[in-house]
Parts: C-alpha cells; sequence; structure tokens
C-alpha cells in the first residue's frame, strides 16, 4: 500500500510489533486452518496474542500514548493502523 507524500515515515522500532499485529490477524482470517485443525489454530492465535501483551508490557513505558491505548483496550487493528499512519493522530 503506497501512502501519501504527507505521511509520516513509520517508526521503525514498532516494526516487530507491527508483525505480531499482522501475524495475529493473519491467524484470525485463516478459516480453512481453524476448521480444519480447531486446537492448533486456538494455540497460534494465543501464542500471538500472549506475545503481543508481552511486547506491550515489556515497552509499555517507551510507546507512544495513543499506541498504548490501542494496545491496553486490545484494539488491535486500529494499533497497526496507527503504526503504519507513522503515529498520525
Amino acid at each position: 500500500m503506497d501512502l501519501p507524500a504527507t505521511a509520516s515515515p513509520i517508526n521503525t522500532t514498532l516494526l516487530p510489533l507491527l508483525e505480531l499485529l499482522d501475524r495475529r490477524r493473519a491467524v484470525i482470517a485463516d478459516h480453512a486452518w481453524r476448521d480444519r485443525d480447531a486446537p492448533a489454530h486456538l494455540a497460534a492465535l494465543q501464542e500471538v496474542s500472549e506475545a503481543i501483551v508481552a511486547t506491550h508490557q515489556d515497552h509499555g513505558r517507551t510507546l507512544p500514548p495513543r499506541l498504548q491505548h490501542y494496545l491496553t483496550q486490545c484494539s488491535y487493528d486500529k494499533a497497526a493502523a496507527w503504526i503504519r499512519s507513522g503515529g498520525a493522530e
């Protein structure tokens, strides 16, 4: 996805978190996996969700307040969009 020229660049220190958020979304969207092996699908979802929580806890005080809010509220799609926007409010 191309961002407009006026968009802020993505903070590269947040890329690992963005990767986790994207992975969680991909696991949720994989209905074939869920239908084929629900326990493994649930385990993968739990693993990536726990990794997001751990990352938030490890770096929470250094994260921008808006991003902290999204993560605390489990608004993971909003958190990913915020990171992609370069932190634009």
